[in-house]
């Protein structure tokens, strides 16, 4: 059949427009950019995130999410309360001490609800029981939070801050306890450190401290803004977090491969172990709210002298509804 010029005009122009139509319904809705400073570089600790993102939890939600990874862990809390992101990431532990420095944040979400922090010696040098640093070295990183975690610890066993010498070893926490510069380490974590320390066959002696009068509390937590908790869009990535969190039970091999496949340089023993270790200690809930658990935190930092005032729950964290 032979097409004049008007007809392959008409025919031109109607492939355009159902081109055009074509495009249309398969547009994307536009998504709300909701923006999370990871509390350091990223790691599997982060696993339930980048969960979420693989499977598309985010994307459902109308959420584009970037994980962001901070120049330095002090940061996180700060750029969020100078309204620089939609969340953070940051720890029980110090989540009292930022708001006794009047920082405007509040816990809005959890991602690791057990304590993964320990107090951790080698084996064969002679710690056996907590009792047995007596006159030893023990380093630490962070002043004040560990330091009133060790005393806790020793008070327990009868012992004090006085029976052992305080070392600050700038976070070289296992380099300082391989090369004996102490007799034990606290701020190891049982998921990473002291699977590196296994797998270099050191045969860590680890005490937990909770196992030792320290109230547990949960590691790794979401913080927002207090001006960011009417944000329509935190209930949606904390729900997005729920489905990431939930598909990763079940699902801990294939997500490790697209981890490593997007993440290379963690592809290596020991990142590998820990992200196996991990899953039983990530928040299935994460919107849920232990308030005993803050409440009895709160009480524990005041009584050990690191805040000043015990405020009500709500001015350090909320539950959403999600």
């Amino acid at each position: 059949m032979k097409l004049d010029r008007r007809s392959l005009l008409a025919a031109a122009s109607g492939a355009a427009s159902a081109a055009a139509l074509g495009g249309r319904a398969l547009a994307q809705p536009a998504r709300t950019k909701f923006t999370v400073i990871l509390d350091w570089f990223v790691n599997p600790d982060h696993a339930p995130l980048f969960t979420a993102k693989y499977i598309g939890a985010f994307d459902r939600a109308g959420l584009d999410v970037a994980l962001i990874a901070p120049t330095d862990p002090d940061l996180p809390p700060r750029l969020l309360a100078a309204g620089k992101a939609d969340a953070a990431l940051s720890y029980q532990t110090q989540l009292y001490l930022l708001v006794d420095q009047g920082l405007p944040v509040r816990r809005t979400g959890t991602l690791i609800d057990k304590p993964l922090n320990t107090l951790t010696a080698l084996g064969g040098s002679g710690v056996k029981k907590l009792t047995d640093l007596k006159g030893r070295k023990v380093g630490y990183s962070v002043a004040g939070v560990e330091e009133a975690l060790i005393g806790t610890m020793l008070k327990s066993v009868r012992m004090s801050l006085a029976d052992v010498t305080l070392v600050n070893v700038n976070f070289n926490l296992v380099t300082s306890l391989m090369g004996h510069e102490v007799d034990a380490v606290i701020g190891t974590y049982r998921t990473y450190e002291d699977i590196q320390l296994a797998q270099a066959g050191l045969k860590p002696v680890v005490f937990l401290p909770e196992d030792y009068g320290v109230p547990p509390s949960d590691e790794l937590i979401l913080l927002s803004s207090e001006a960011g908790l009417n944000n329509p869009a935190l209930p949606k990535f904390l729900g997005a977090l729920k489905e990431g969190a939930d598909y990763l039970v079940g699902n801990v091999q294939p997500m490790l491969a697209r981890f490593l496949k997007e993440n290379p340089t963690l592809n290596d023993k020991l990142d590998i172990a820990s992200w196996d270790a991990l899953p039983g200690y990530f928040a299935l809930d994460p919107a849920r709210l232990d308030v005993a658990r803050y409440t009895k935190y709160r009480d524990f930092m005041l009584k050990a002298g690191l805040i000043k005032t015990a405020l009500p729950l709500d001015q350090y964290a909320v539950e959403l509804t999600v």
